[in-house]
């Protein structure tokens, strides 16, 4: 019965893509044929159905030799699915004027070009903001005080990145950036909140990118969680050895001590799903832990507050949300979770929730930033 309800689910929304992207291509096509009379609709519609489902053809099982191919296929289906949200808040509200100016008795004969020539600049602005929004990285600087005792005089400093996509969109010239903004931050650690990976490992792999993270310098070590996209992809256990063999320790449902903090690193949310022996509660993980002590949680998806502070955590990071990535799905994103971007203070607890550092999908961000977090932590 789930996998009928399953295949029911799956055909339904193949269904109501594709209804989408017929809307989208006739009035593309409408535009294309008053700028160049005589287009042939036959191989436009070819063209157009190849780019409009391309994300879902480049996860086919290509072979070897036309694998460039599927990866190429990719990058354009991820920025037709930019173009995709923007078509599907921006065209009927143009269809919606030519009714009204059509009922108004208004000359209507060339609102075709003139409107599409709008939404085509309109469009060019919304791709040229979002990528910038995508590519140019902030630092997001957090002050805590906490009513525990740290070792040292000194603040200490954690450079924290959630997010990251690394793949065939978010390559090595964008971790380059991350590596070098978290070393001249000449943190005390480093923490990776989850979705290292977009999913695949072998865009990792291929790419050398474990080279460009080894880079990464934290005077107590570098720490990461696992994300949803990590279960995707499915090469947990290769991919927690090749963080491990640059030194980056995955904490699977486990807790580090680094200068005098606990740092626990719980499963993702995922894992309840997708993992044989699920994942363990907050409670548990942090059973017989010295609370008198500082202790800085990594869960990526933002759930769970109530029960991480209840349990006694002082910091909570996470991620997963790209704080919608594009308007206005932040709008919703804000409605699922308690807090899907920025900080707050509950009881004893911290939170922290980033908007990440690469994207899913599109390199486009509109209404979110691609960052960094900078915390500061001392008692207070």
């Amino acid at each position: 019965m789930k996998k009928l309800r399953m295949i029911v689910s799956i055909a339904a929304g193949m269904l109501l893509l594709g209804i989408i992207n017929v809307y989208i291509g006739w009035h593309v096509l409408r535009l294309l044929s008053e700028w160049f009379p005589g287009m042939n609709a036959g191989v436009y519609w070819f063209v157009f159905l190849l780019v409009a489902f391309a994300y879902l053809f480049c996860r086919l099982p290509w072979p070897e030799p036309l694998r460039p191919a599927g990866r190429l296929l990719k990058v354009i289906g991820s920025y037709y699915l930019a173009l995709l949200q923007f078509a599907i808040i921006l065209l009927p509200v143009a269809d919606l004027v030519y009714v009204i100016l059509s009922l108004a008795g208004a000359d209507v004969s060339g609102y075709a070009a003139e409107a599409g020539t709008v939404l085509v600049i309109l469009a060019a602005i919304f791709m040229l903001w979002g990528s910038r929004n995508a590519w140019s990285t902030v630092l997001r600087v957090h002050s805590l005080g906490l009513p525990k005792p740290f070792e040292g005089k000194e603040p200490l400093k954690i450079a924290v990145a959630s997010d990251l996509h690394l793949g065939d969109i978010v390559g090595n010239r964008h971790l380059k950036k991350m590596v070098e903004r978290m070393n001249a931050m000449n943190p005390d650690i480093i923490l990776l909140a989850g979705d290292v990976l977009d999913d695949s490992l072998e865009p990792f792999v291929r790419n050398r990118m474990s080279e460009q993270l080894s880079k990464l310098k934290a005077r107590y070590g570098i720490y990461a969680v696992l994300g949803n996209h990590e279960y995707y992809g499915g090469d947990i256990e290769k991919y927690t050895e090749l963080m491990g063999a640059i030194g980056i320790r995955v904490l699977q449902d486990e807790v580090a001590e680094a200068a005098g903090v606990y740092i626990v690193g719980r499963k993702d949310k995922t894992a309840e799903s997708m993992d044989s022996e699920g994942r363990k509660s907050v409670a548990s993980l942090l059973e017989g832990l010295d609370l008198s002590r500082p202790v800085i949680m990594m869960d990526h998806q933002p759930t769970g507050f109530d029960a991480a502070a209840a349990a006694g955590v002082d910091v909570l990071l996470s991620g997963h949300t790209h704080r919608g990535q594009i308007a206005p799905i932040h709008w919703i994103t804000r409605r699922l979770f308690e807090l899907d971007w920025g900080y707050l203070h509950k009881e004893n607890l911290h939170v922290i929730v980033s908007s990440g550092f690469g994207t899913w999908g599109p390199p486009i961000r509109l209404a979110s930033r691609s960052e960094i977090i900078g915390l500061s932590l001392s008692t207070s």
